[in-house]
């Protein structure tokens, strides 16, 4: 590379530094929690990315909360293991075998991949599920599901000290029951529940989508929820969008400041979505 393209190079740098500085200090001390699933955890270069960008967020100053699904690699082990799923309305119902299953991988394998990977980037990650600290006590969502649980009690205090000693909590979204059962909780439901115990200044919610269409299409960069709701009506949101923006929503009008559905098939999106004016998917505000 020629020095004149190098030059050119670090000037650009340094610009895009300059002009992160209002969102620098508008998000120093924040808390955010991030559910991670998708693209971000499809591959080791992309978990580096994330996790990179996660430890730059703490080192900044903002306070992270990873939240974290496993799906594909529940579903694999269970074929491993020959334990067949059966599903009501397209939600797996979970039986005593399958929530081992789902504690086992979701607990003790990508967990500790998400610890480990930001951890390497320098960062000080500590794993948690909801049933650490009594984090997240659930009731049953649904007898027909099984081990489904809906979050009833939170107990966030032991996010808020690791806070204090600057640690990164990354969280399985496993609960515990009032009689001591263990519940499987939909990862963008518990991070909803999460942002809302902490308060929290934002939730992102990372997708293999590029955010909210409207009917022709185009994503919708900024909502409000009368704009979400409308859609819904219409039949425009639809699918696997509905669970994502009914946890927006919720949260929403619980106290978080706002929702962003991200792309997280786009590199940097996290930073992209916080500290610049592009963002990186759609921001749903109550």
């Amino acid at each position: 590379m020629k020095k004149q393209d190098m030059n050119r190079d670090w000037i650009a740098t340094a610009e895009t530094l300059s002009s992160a500085l209002p969102y620098l200090q508008r998000y120093d001390g924040a808390i955010v929690v991030i559910k991670l699933g998708g693209n971000a955890m499809g591959s080791d270069e992309a978990m580096e990315t994330f996790a990179r960008d996660i430890v730059l967020m703490r080192q900044v100053g903002v306070n992270p909360v990873i939240v974290h699904g496993g799906g594909p690699m529940i579903n694999a082990m269970l074929d491993k293991l020959q334990i067949k799923s059966e599903f009501v309305d397209g939600k797996r119902v979970t039986d005593q075998a399958t929530m081992e299953v789902v504690e086992m991988v979701l607990s003790g394998v990508v967990n500790k991949r998400i610890v480990q990977a930001i951890n390497g980037q320098g960062g000080r990650a500590v794993g948690l599920s909801g049933k650490d600290a009594n984090l997240i006590i659930c009731d049953q969502a649904n007898p027909a599901l099984g081990f489904v649980g809906a979050p009833a009690e939170m107990n966030p205090q032991v996010l808020h000290d690791l806070f204090e000693k600057h640690i990164i909590p990354v969280i399985a979204p496993i609960g515990a029951g009032r009689a001591g059962e263990t519940f499987n909780i939909n990862g963008d439901t518990a991070a909803g529940a999460i942002a809302t115990a902490l308060n929290a200044d934002r939730l992102l919610l990372l997708t293999d989508v590029s955010g909210v269409k409207d009917a022709t299409g185009e994503v919708v960069t900024e909502l409000k929820a009368a704009d979400v709701e409308r859609l819904t009506e219409e039949g425009v949101i639809a699918g696997g969008m509905i669970p994502k923006t009914e946890t927006a929503l919720a949260a929403v009008r619980s106290g978080v400041r706002a929702c962003t559905i991200v792309d997280g098939r786009v590199q940097n999106a996290v930073l992209l979505e916080l500290f610049t004016d592009h963002g990186a998917g759609s921001m749903i505000r109550a």
